[in-house]
């Protein structure tokens, strides 16, 4: 009798790819629904970091779209912009995200979550997508003081949620850049101080304040490997209907995050110590 019972389950087996796979977004969620309740108890920070966006747009958008001095074809120079300050916004608020990263070590937090089950992947991706949930908060922040100066945005839905998850993936990316930035320099101040040397160089060297074709040779092969410029044409073309390369741009957006997060991933041990 014995010999015909069925053998025990072994419950101890590892979990399928699927569940190992939800189990990792399911953290991924649950880091960002932290970031959203941190911006919901602090409101005030989303409108004191929309402060230097609405001044590229209130006073360099609107002086040299009376200059005329920057050609954009058909498009108003304050139309080409907005997308660009839009994008650059996220950049300014993801930049930096690796030294709340250096506070979490100091803190304890970061090793209480590196015991956790969570691959570190999963741990990088949540901060990321995190650091762009904040910088789609600012975002609206950002269109809606472009509505207002007359800027001629697109009314389609699917375009805007488009625009909002170019934005939040290439936030992610520059967020794990920072994380790669804390990882390899440990220190606030260090991570202060590159953050500040490559954040406005990223963002001049991109085609966020002038077409590519305006740029000497040397400037436009840079801005060929800059990931904001793939993001701002994206932006631009889902939200004012200029000519992009969706496909291209989202491609890049997306390879460049996913080897951002493996590398920032392989360095939060070092990070820990």
């Amino acid at each position: 009798m014995s010999g015909q019972l069925a053998a025990p389950l072994d419950v101890s087996a590892e979990p399928g790819v699927g569940t190992a796979a939800w189990r990792a977004l399911s953290r991924v969620g649950a880091l960002c629904l932290v970031e959203l309740q941190k911006l919901r108890h602090d409101k005030t920070e989303l409108m004191t970091r929309a402060i230097q966006p609405a001044l590229w747009l209130l006073v360099f958008g609107t002086t040299f779209t009376r200059l005329r001095t920057i050609p954009t074809g058909d498009v108003g120079y304050l139309d080409f912009l907005a997308p660009g300050i839009l994008a650059q916004s996220g950049l300014f608020v993801s930049i930096f995200y690796g030294i709340q990263i250096i506070w979490e070590r100091d803190a304890g937090v970061l090793a209480k979550l590196l015991v956790t089950p969570t691959p570190r992947a999963a741990l990088v991706a949540g901060k990321a997508f995190a650091a762009g949930i904040r910088a789609v908060a600012q975002a609206v922040v950002v269109l809606t003081i472009a509505a207002l100066l007359g800027v001629d945005l697109t009314a389609n839905p699917l375009r805007l949620l488009g625009a909002v998850a170019v934005v939040l993936l290439g936030s992610a990316f520059f967020c794990c850049l920072s994380i790669v930035i804390a990882g390899l320099v440990l220190k606030r101040e260090r991570v202060m101080g590159i953050g500040q040397a490559i954040m406005m160089p990223l963002f001049f060297a991109s085609n966020a304040l002038y077409p590519v074709r305006l740029m000497p040779g040397w400037l436009q092969a840079v801005n060929h490997v800059n990931p904001l410029s793939y993001e701002v044409e994206a932006v631009r073309g889902l939200l004012i209907h200029t000519p992009a390369r969706y496909v291209l741009d989202v491609v890049v957006l997306v390879v460049a995050a996913a080897v951002a997060i493996f590398v920032a991933a392989g360095l939060l041990a070092r990070l820990a110590r």
